[in-house]
């Protein structure tokens, strides 16, 4: 199954088993899902569902994964079943929090996960029945794991692919926060040294829909050509790196790395070392 998936593939999708997922970020988000979500939609939330947030970011950055546990009752609180076929969206091409509901759905276990292209604006431009209010679902059982599926990295597991130059380590942040000329989020302008810049809006067209996998898969052959195979995806967080990720899977590559931390975490602590390209 394709990972991403059109407005009007999505038209035509069976409603059996199918859930719907809004992962909207930003200020009075809930209000704003309130008002207008595509028809059957489930909010989902980054900070307190796709993130468990601790006391520090210098260990586990601004977005950490939270336990396993703790998202299979999300997913049971959601209605989500292991037999569901999973579509999410965001309204900032997939970069918000949708390819992180993605990954993270996927490393729980779950095959038939899609994100809508171009998002709740593609949705309402190609005529997708909109609601408003709260949708009204039933629990599901609680699915039961021990761990997430999909290969994550730590601070010190980067630190050492770089050291040992045994991957690639690709941020995916704008370029004018890689190059630290300012740094609007975290407290340290810079990059993780060693890492390349490919920024993740390189990965869609000009009207904010993906690449076709074709274009994705010889766009990133050229910019990696004479560099590791094994890759590690960041970013500020550990949220937009799976948009990435994301375009790397529909291109037909192995699903690399994710380091969660990624430079809010790296930048933060003690000892580590900044570059910056000014």
């Amino acid at each position: 199954m394709s990972p991403i998936i059109s407005p009007s593939e999505f038209k035509n999708l069976p409603t059996e088993n199918l859930v719907i997922l809004d992962a909207r970020t930003g200020k009075d988000v809930k209000q704003s899902y309130l008002e207008k979500h595509i028809k059957g939609a489930r909010f989902i939330d980054l900070d307190k569902d796709l993130a468990e947030i601790g006391e520090n970011a210098a260990f586990g950055g601004r977005h950490p994964l939270p336990s396993v546990e703790k998202f299979a009752e999300t997913l049971s609180d959601l209605g989500i079943s292991e037999e569901a076929h999973i579509v999410v969206y965001d309204d900032k091409n997939a970069s918000n929090a949708a390819a992180r509901a993605w990954w993270m759905l996927r490393s729980f276990g779950f095959e038939k996960v899609q994100v809508l292209d171009g998002g709740i604006q593609a949705a309402e431009k190609n005529g997708l029945e909109f609601s408003s209010g709260e949708e009204v679902f039933d629990k599901a059982s609680l699915i039961k794991k021990d761990h997430w599926g999909l290969p994550v990295s730590s601070l010190e597991g980067v630190e050492n692919e770089i050291e040992n130059n045994s991957s690639a380590v690709i941020d995916v942040r704008d370029a004018y926060r890689y190059k630290g000329e300012s740094e609007p989020i975290d407290l340290v302008a810079g990059h993780i040294p060693g890492a390349i810049n490919i920024p993740f809006s390189e990965n869609l067209d000009e009207n904010g829909n993906f690449l076709s996998p074709e274009v994705l898969k010889e766009k990133y052959e050229k910019l990696l050509k004479n560099k590791p195979e094994h890759l590690i995806i960041h970013c500020g967080s550990g949220v937009t790196a799976c948009h990435t990720i994301l375009a790397l899977d529909y291109a037909g590559f192995p699903i690399p790395d994710l380091y969660v931390g990624s430079w809010s975490e790296w930048s933060r602590r003690e000892g580590k070392e900044i570059a910056k390209d000014i």
